[in-house]
């Protein structure tokens, strides 16, 4: 049997700094760290350990002594049991303070990179309602809350649709208001909600896999199109539609309202057939006359307004001069590509998923855009000797893979080809920086701009210029 850990407290600590995934930093007695989930750097606070590690400690304050000139009132009424804003309670001018320094520590700690002068951190115009899609789960055994708990008041209504409680996968906080999305969304979601209590439709049990509802994503864009997806778990032909028609009927504004009949153990869509109950099977975003397609499989950035800023930097960054082969991996829908194709002679784009490429020509002819060609498949084993021979050797690469960063063996082609200059676009930027460290002996990095997309949060993105030394450097 497995010891249980003491749980330890310890007082008036001070909250010195922001650590990674939105955790604070204080120190312990004996000099370990403390990382804490609660806090604010400046706050001065009782700690109590929730576990114990040869290095650190992890707890939560339990009693605030002193409040850090940093906090601010959160906005949301479910701040502190939702964990989508977990910086809600900091001032934004100090939010992207800390993510500044996080991307200059990690490419300085873990890539040991030579730095230039970092460009200050771009920050959001909008700090709320700036997401462009959301993803709700309906479940019928909601999450209480620690008043709810307490009272002698008779819960009956256990039903909700909102989001997953943090490291806990069968439980679901209702939401009565997100910040994080513009209208229709909430109004589409409590409605989806009211109409389907009042009417039977039974929510999902993820434990004993049962009931109707099962997820619900609102994708919207810049140019006011709104796409609607209801996961159902069971097919029910009758009370589908009778859902399905209300939300019609009740939000004319609707581009696309699809469904799923999904019965497999997990939620996840990409291996589901997708159904169109009306209008269009997609819904369109707009960026300097560019006209994108988005289905429901598609990737595309979830801050529109920050992804336009995004690739300006990058574009910026390449420089191209109209005589240019780039190669744009990891193209997704091919919105680098298709951004930067007017400046360059032409644009190669890679992608794993088949959908995102069926989507990024269907742009490109949208956009009467010729000089872009599109490729399917797994990057690592796609971008070898074969293909550079085939589509011609890049002058420049712009490269933005997921949050694991490149395959080693990618990162070794680049290295390979060598080509003058590599723009790296990255929402992690430690593994950002383990990528860079393998290409520093060969590449100067030699501009660094940080953007932030997603406000109240501690993600950040970057993006990283990298030139070819000269021989004598």
């Amino acid at each position: 049997m497995r010891k249980k850990t003491k749980r330890l407290v310890f007082e008036k600590v001070t909250v010195l700094d922001a650590a990674a995934k939105g955790k604070t930093i204080g120190k312990a007695p004996d000099g370990r760290v403390i990382f804490l989930t609660n806090t604010v750097p400046g706050d001065v606070v009782d700690v109590q350990t929730t576990k114990k590690r040869k290095a650190y400690f992890e707890g939560v304050a339990t009693n605030f002594h002193t409040l850090s000139k940093k906090r601010v009132d959160p906005v949301c009424q479910h701040f502190g049991v939702c964990g989508g804003c977990k910086w809600q309670d900091m001032g934004y001018e100090h939010q992207l303070f800390y993510k500044q320094k996080e991307v200059e520590n990690n490419l300085k700690r873990i890539g040991h990179i030579e730095l230039p002068e970092v460009t200050p951190i771009l920050g959001s115009k909008e700090q709320y309602f700036y997401r462009n899609k959301m993803e709700f789960s309906f479940s019928d055994s909601r999450w209480l809350t620690l008043n709810e708990i307490q009272s002698d008041q008779q819960i009956e209504d256990r039903n909700a649709l909102g989001f997953h409680i943090p490291g806990m996968w069968d439980k679901i906080l209702d939401i009565k208001k997100c910040h994080l999305q513009r209208d229709p969304s909430n109004a589409i979601r409590l409605q989806t909600k009211k109409f389907a209590a009042v009417n039977g439709l039974t929510f999902f049990n993820p434990r004993n896999q049962h009931g109707l509802l099962r997820t619900l994503m609102i994708r919207t864009t810049s140019i006011g199109e709104v796409m609607v997806m209801v996961q159902f778990f069971e097919d029910d032909k009758e009370k589908r539609e009778l859902l399905l028609n209300h939300l019609t009927k009740t939000f004319p504004e609707i581009t696309s309202l699809l469904y799923v009949i999904n019965p497999k153990q997990n939620d996840t869509i990409y291996d589901q057939e997708i159904i169109c109950f009306s209008g269009r099977d997609h819904i369109l975003e707009e960026m300097e006359g560019l006209k994108f397609k988005i289905n429901a499989k598609s990737f595309y950035q979830t801050n529109s307004e920050q992804a336009y800023e995004l690739y300006k930097i990058t574009r910026n960054f390449a420089d191209l001069k109209g005589d240019e082969l780039v190669y744009d991996l990891y193209t997704g829908t091919g919105t680098i590509a298709q951004f930067v194709s007017k400046k360059a002679k032409k644009v190669v784009g890679i992608e794993s998923v088949p959908e995102a490429i069926l989507d990024a020509k269907a742009n490109a002819e949208r956009n009467n855009i010729e000089n872009v060609d599109f490729f399917v498949g797994d990057m690592k084993n796609v971008f070898n000797e074969q293909f550079i021979a085939q589509n011609g050797v890049p002058d420049v690469i712009i490269t933005d893979p997921p949050r694991d960063g490149m395959h080693k063996d990618v990162v070794q082609q680049i290295l390979n080809i060598a080509p003058n200059k590599v723009v790296y676009v990255s929402c992690n930027s430690a593994t950002q920086a383990r990528d860079l460290e393998l290409m520093k002996d060969m590449y100067k990095v030699t501009k660094v701009q940080p953007v932030d997309m997603f406000p109240q949060t501690h993600h950040v993105e970057n993006v990283v210029l990298l030139e070819k030394k000269e021989l004598d450097e």
